[in-house]
């Protein structure tokens, strides 16, 4: 007998089928549409959860700016410039000084570029000067309260520095931007008061995320909500976009049975290496800055980049190969397609599937 998450309405069947058709044109045309920088990785704080293992010191060095832009230059006869969002990531860009150099380089080029920050190192003066660069878009870590938060990022500064960034960009008319949690078994029970504080902060639009287990997140297994909270997790988003004041939605990962449609702004889709790629830090062309160096397609500094993006993203246009395990009987795989790549071991097993965890809560109620 099925779960009740997994009946689905015969309207939003028919939804996902009409966009699975798009999403196979999709593939079919993998038009790029947004490039991760992975500036560095450098990091001014030391996350439990970093997926990356950032570091404050590290053996792979700053890519140089101008290496990147040869990149950006490399794209430009192919690409409408304007169409294709450059999103620079770490480690923690702002510990780079050029970052302004970079931005103003990209805005001239006619990108536009955004980044992601925990916050610790974004004062006014440095927000003015990303401003004055064409900063496009920016979106702000915050894991919980206080306690919480600096517990997960490990230091003492992290949650007064990020609330200080957040009421900035608050005054600011001029940039997109978002907060970015990661729901974990600490900071789970309070999202609702999380919830009131960051709307009276002035945020709003946020996206929750759940800790997947890679780098250092790997050696903490209670990061993870058991299937209970997970629904919990799923019921608070619907509950809240419901209430139409916070724009929230829960991120772009995992295929979510009957909750599809109600938790997102769209259905789940992964595009990484179908609309999405990445330059890490040490040249490596991927789709996604959280899939594992397995899935990495070349590499700048001897391959070109459109011509990885053209023919060797493959794997991830044609998932068939995901059909395995768990997924190999599922009815419902012709609309996951084996769930997001960063979910995928050296092996290519799926880590954990969203919609058996949603099931396992489930499975009492039924």
């Amino acid at each position: 007998m099925k779960k009740s998450v997994e009946r689905l309405s015969l309207r939003k069947r028919l939804a996902l089928e009409v966009f699975r058709r798009m999403r196979e044109n999709q593939k079919a045309l993998h038009p790029l549409k947004q490039l991760f920088w992975e500036c560095t990785q450098r990091c001014n704080i030391h996350c439990k959860h970093c997926g990356s293992d950032c570091k404050r010191t590290t053996d792979i060095p700053d890519m140089p700016a101008e290496d990147f832009l040869r990149v950006v230059d490399s794209l430009t006869p192919h690409v409408n410039p304007h169409e294709v969002n450059i999103v620079i990531t770490g480690g923690e860009p702002l510990v780079r000084d050029d970052l302004e150099q970079v931005g103003l380089a990209l805005y001239r080029r006619g990108y536009p570029w955004g980044m992601v920050t925990n916050g610790l190192f974004l004062t006014a003066e440095r927000l003015q000067s990303l401003l004055a660069a064409g900063l496009h878009a920016i979106t702000v870590s915050l894991d919980g309260f206080a306690d919480d938060h600096n517990w997960l990022r490990g230091h003492p500064d992290s949650y007064d520095r990020a609330m200080n960034a957040i009421r900035l960009l608050a005054q600011e008319r001029d940039v997109k931007w978002d907060v970015v949690t990661c729901v974990n078994h600490r900071n789970y029970l309070r999202l609702e008061q999380l919830k009131d504080v960051l709307y009276e902060a002035g945020v709003r639009r946020w996206r929750l995320f759940t800790i997947f287990p890679v780098g250092r997140a790997a050696h903490y297994p209670e990061f993870q909500l058991d299937d209970r909270d997970f629904k919990g997790l799923m019921d608070f988003i619907a509950r809240t976009r419901h209430e139409d004041k916070l724009c929230v939605s829960y991120g772009c990962e995992g295929f979510l049975g009957n909750y599809e449609g109600e938790v997102r702004d769209g259905f789940y889709t992964c595009n990484a290496g179908i609309s999405v790629a990445s330059v890490l830090a040490d040249g490596s062309i991927s789709a996604c800055p959280s899939i594992r160096a397995d899935y990495h397609q070349g590499n700048i500094y001897r391959d070109d980049f459109m011509d990885v993006w053209q023919h060797r993203f493959q794997p991830f246009r044609d998932r068939s190969w995901t059909k395995t395990g768990p997924c190999a009987d599922c009815s419902f795989f012709r609309y996951c397609e084996g769930n997001g790549m960063h979910l995928h071991d050296g092996d290519g097993h799926l880590l954990f599937c969203h919609l058996e965890r949603l099931k396992g809560a489930c499975g009492n109620a039924d």
